[in-house]
């Protein structure tokens, strides 16, 4: 664990009780429902602020067969304890991961490095939705290039169970036997607290907050992922289960919470993670999500090296960025590549936030030597680029 309950009380004289639940909340009288689950012990806690911050749950399908044993979620620290765990006592050959996201297609290459035989089910055309598919498409090659076997475009029908455990996966075209399932399916907001609570949530499920994480209930607040958001550019809001914007949720509303005055100012929905040694980052929009809004774009996709073409370690990486066709705001950027690559995003990331032209980011003055880029970075090429089809 990153920190003890006893850091907590003896350095920032915050009070962490482990083991405790909270099972009800009294918005009206300014009270929850505490369980203290070590004692057995019930009670009402008072309180002038209260934060929601019950994060997310692991969506499960609900097909014949999704109770049986050897179906698995990786969503917690205790969850995956308790799956290393089976995995290192009972040794499975065969494993079928449903879901092609970030958590599948980081545990198909975690079962690979164990030896194993892997699957995976997705009912999309791709993986990784978070991109556009001539994106994905390079992380794709790299998981049937190691041995994964890609299923796309099935849909999960059922599991199989023969004696109380999961022995099949059926899926719209065929079925897999496996020794193991692990679901990365994506998770949904926790807001059963706040429902019954009568607490409003969004059109996502979401608490509903402001830009101040305030409810529409006085002295509720929420943050995390259990909260809505707001996009930078559409100025909707949105749902974004991430490590990042749970805690900027945290600290505007600790500050509001304790007086203060903050705001929070949205996302973008930046995220890397690296899949089978490529780097992987995405942040704005993409493109169905621009066509969905109607918006007019254009794009431009270029292949480059993550440092000079001469320079030991060189990697292919691949950049694609999107921007508004009247405009020529950029709007949305992805990267795919070796090492390197990936936390280029964050150039991008701060360049939408400024609401930087394509021909602005071609112009930005970026650091430069052989063993961090090529003399025109990737970024700076494929800006370029997109410049010639933008304002």
């Amino acid at each position: 664990m990153a920190r003890t309950p006893e850091e907590f009380r003896t350095k920032q004289q915050i009070d962490v009780r482990v083991l405790h639940e909270v099972v009800g909340i009294d918005p009206k009288a300014g009270r929850v429902r505490v369980v203290d689950l070590s004692a057995n012990r019930e009670w009402w806690e008072p309180y002038d602020h209260l934060l929601i911050a019950t994060g997310a749950v692991p969506l499960r399908p609900k097909v014949p067969g999704a109770d049986a044993a050897g179906i698995y979620g990786v969503h917690t620290l205790e969850s995956g304890i308790r799956l290393r765990k089976i995995l290192d006592e009972s040794r499975p050959a065969r494993a079928v991961i449903v879901g092609g996201g970030y958590i599948g297609l980081e545990m198909a290459e975690a079962f690979l490095l164990r030896g194993m035989q892997v699957s995976l089910v997705e009912k999309a055309p791709q993986v990784m939705g978070t991109l556009d598919e001539d994106m994905a498409v390079h992380i794709a090659q790299a998981l049937t290039d190691r041995g994964v076997t890609l299923h796309l475009n099935e849909g999960l029908e059922a599991f199989e169970v023969r004696d109380g455990r999961v022995r099949a996966v059926i899926t719209s075209q065929r079925s897999l036997e496996t020794d193991i399932v692990l679901l990365g399916m994506g998770v949904v907001p926790n807001t059963d607290l706040a429902r019954e609570a009568h607490i409003p949530l969004g059109e996502r499920g979401a608490v509903r907050v402001d830009r101040r994480m305030a409810t529409q209930v006085e002295g509720v607040w929420a943050a995390g992922d259990c909260a809505e958001s707001f996009h930078r550019l559409t100025g909707r809001p949105i749902h974004v289960a991430l490590g990042t914007v749970a805690n900027r949720h945290g600290r505007v509303a600790g500050m509001n919470m304790a007086g203060g005055e903050a705001s929070f100012s949205g996302v973008l929905g930046t995220a890397v993670t690296r899949i089978c040694s490529l780097e992987i980052a995405r942040t704005g929009l993409q493109t169905r999500e621009l066509e969905a809004l109607g918006r007019s774009f254009v794009s431009r996709t270029i292949e480059s090296h993550t440092r000079a073409g001469y320079f030991p370690g060189s990697g292919r990486i691949h950049v694609k960025l999107l921007a508004d066709s009247d405009t020529g705001a950029v709007l949305g950027a992805q990267i795919v590549g070796e090492e390197g690559a990936a936390k280029r995003i964050d150039v991008m990331a701060a360049a939408i936030t400024a609401g930087l032209t394509a021909q602005e980011v071609s112009e930005l003055d970026l650091g430069y030597a052989p063993p961090f880029s090529p003399l025109w970075d990737p970024l700076i090429i494929a800006a370029r680029l997109l410049a010639k089809d933008a304002p």
